[in-house]
């Protein structure tokens, strides 16, 4: 477990240093890696035969385009003032930054292949992200599927392309319990939420009014949908978790961490 925490701890170094840009951080927040993703990718890369330098070239590029895809989910279209504006301005820039440096080191690494299998993966995400911005989807199951795919489809181009069986459920059901609960605490903080400004549509279409207008009632009853399908997510990833061969120590222990994580604990009748 030492020498994977190591490996861990040095790609994230890695990562950072390459994201390093004191200009823009006097403007915009740091760029946050989720250190989820990267155990997942690590996790899953270390099951194949790779040398280290392999491994790391993999990781490091596809955290740094997962950061530039974070990156460019920050802007916002409000109007506001000046310095604001400069703000949206140099992290759309940023989010362009970060997928420069990761399309620079593949192609120094003259790795044709992963710049396609990961374009396939960016393809996915943003042809998801324009159906649930947009909310496109139909059914509440597909938009749910959407957000799972918008959540693991760089690292599901790694269990495709390796054929490894079981890692897909793993990664999809831990990303997407991880990404619906960060949007019911941003609903349930009043703060914007993507998934909840679909689900309001899916779920009350007569509804003209925002989602700070929906009655307690109403509003609890989202969370409840939210909470299905978190709970739901946990037996998956519980039951992924017991048919895979093998998973190293730490992964094991953040999935355990997750599927015990309460999830019907915060609504808006507990909160008033």
């Amino acid at each position: 477990m030492g020498d994977f925490q190591r490996k861990i701890a040095d790609v994230k170094e890695k990562v950072e240093e390459r994201l390093l840009h004191p200009y823009m951080f006097q403007y915009i927040n740091k760029p946050v890696l989720d250190e989820d993703k990267l155990l997942l990718l690590i996790s899953i890369l270390d099951q194949c035969k790779l040398s280290d330098k392999e491994l790391e070239n993999y990781t490091i590029t596809t955290m740094l385009l997962q950061v530039a895809l974070d990156t460019h989910e920050q802007v916002t279209n409000t109007n506001t003032n000046n310095e604001i504006l400069k703000q949206r301005q140099l992290t759309v820039l940023a989010g362009v930054y970060y997928s420069g440096l990761y399309y620079k080191l593949l192609a120094e690494c003259n790795d044709v292949h992963a710049i396609r299998m990961l374009a396939q993966g960016i393809k996915k995400i943003n042809d998801k992200k324009i159906i649930v911005y947009q909310k496109g989807s139909s059914e509440i199951d597909t938009l749910m599927n959407n957000v799972k795919l918008i959540e693991s489809s760089l690292i599901d181009q790694f269990t495709d392309y390796f054929r490894l069986d079981g890692w897909d459920s793993i990664v999809e059901n831990f990303l997407l319990i991880k990404r619906l609960s960060k949007e019911k605490d941003n609903f349930v903080q009043r703060k914007s939420s993507i998934v909840f400004d679909a689900l309001h549509t899916l779920v009350f279409p007569k509804h003209n009014g925002s989602l700070k207008d929906l009655s307690l009632e109403q509003q609890n009853y989202l969370i409840l949908i939210c909470d299905r399908y978190i709970e739901f997510s946990k037996q998956l990833l519980e039951k992924a978790k017991k048919e895979l061969p093998r998973i190293n120590e730490l992964l094991d222990s953040r999935i355990t961490s997750i599927i015990n994580q309460k999830t019907m604990a915060k609504t808006f009748v507990e909160e008033g």
